[in-house]
């Protein structure tokens, strides 16, 4: 579907799906809608090391995340392939933004805000996205949220360098090295911001940012890494820590949420606030 071509989607419908033209391909697209139907539009990238090709393992997830925030939810399915590594799915991600904000009335609501979300690879996806938007003049983006994000491909974090002395985030960091090494084939490539937002020089007149971290994940230091970047940068930047689950042994696990989940509250209580001008920081 072109841009100019009008969604014809079901008004009452939960759960949609329906395709759009990518940067370089077809795309295939599910919507989340809630019953509260309030004015808020998240694009959200799934976990799934950048290449899962379907969205079941988050698919429960994101219908909590809908309803519980009262939100629409555009989950893009990402496209599988040897030529899809870095940096087609960056490509694909502004193309999925841009036509979410063309759509909008559609897809939500007239006038809804535009978010943009993600997990894990999907979190690096997102904060990727703020930067491209920022870059490119467009569009305007109310938020970003990244959960348990993967921002920095060189993996050189104390708390990801600790998981070897454990062998549950050994595994979790192991799947996001061969994450890492499918979606970034040339070493070289680890390096770009665009690849690694930790590594970004340029931090600021980003959107206001909702940053979860779990105590014990490999991943956490980069979460409170990028935070404090973006606050010193000038930007509004939360960062959340999120209780350690009982067992935490893939993206299953970390896709299990219920209404009153402290990630389901404190992303509705994100989503409803006043819209922060990019780069406007206040008191953390």
């Amino acid at each position: 579907m072109s841009a100019g071509t009008a969604l014809s989607l079901d008004p009452q419908a939960p759960i949609s799906e329906f395709g759009w033209s990518g940067h370089s391909g077809p795309l295939r697209l599910r919507l989340y809608r809630s019953q509260a139907r309030k004015p808020v539009l998240m694009v959200f990238f799934a976990p799934g090391g950048f290449v899962a090709p379907d969205l079941e393992e988050a698919d429960a997830c994101l219908q909590v995340m809908a309803e519980g925030c009262g939100a629409s939810i555009l989950a893009p399915f990402y496209v599988g392939g040897a030529d899809r590594a870095f940096p087609a799915p960056v490509e694909d991600a502004h193309v999925v933004l841009s036509m979410a904000e063309q759509h909008r009335a559609e897809l939500a609501c007239k006038g809804a805000r535009l978010f943009v979300g993600g997990c894990e690879a999907g979190g690096n996806l997102a904060a990727v996205s703020a930067l491209v938007c920022r870059d490119r003049l467009g569009p305007t983006l109310a938020g970003q949220i990244l959960v348990t994000p993967m921002l920095d491909a060189s993996m050189g974090s104390r708390s990801m360098r600790s998981a070897a002395n454990d062998p549950q985030q050994r595994e979790l960091a192991q799947a996001a090295e061969a994450a890492y090494r499918q979606y970034l084939p040339h070493p070289a490539d680890r390096l770009h911001p665009y690849a690694s937002p930790l590594n970004a020089r340029r931090l600021g007149d980003l959107p206001p940012a909702l940053i979860f971290h779990t105590q014990g994940d490999p991943l956490a230091d980069e979460a409170l890494a990028y935070a404090a970047q973006l606050r010193d940068a000038g930007n509004v930047a939360h960062d959340v820590a999120l209780p350690p689950p009982d067992t935490l042994r893939d993206s299953a696990d970390r896709c299990e949420l219920t209404a009153d989940d402290p990630c389901v509250l404190a992303t509705r209580d994100f989503v409803a606030q006043p819209l922060i001008p990019p780069g406007a920081a206040h008191p953390r």
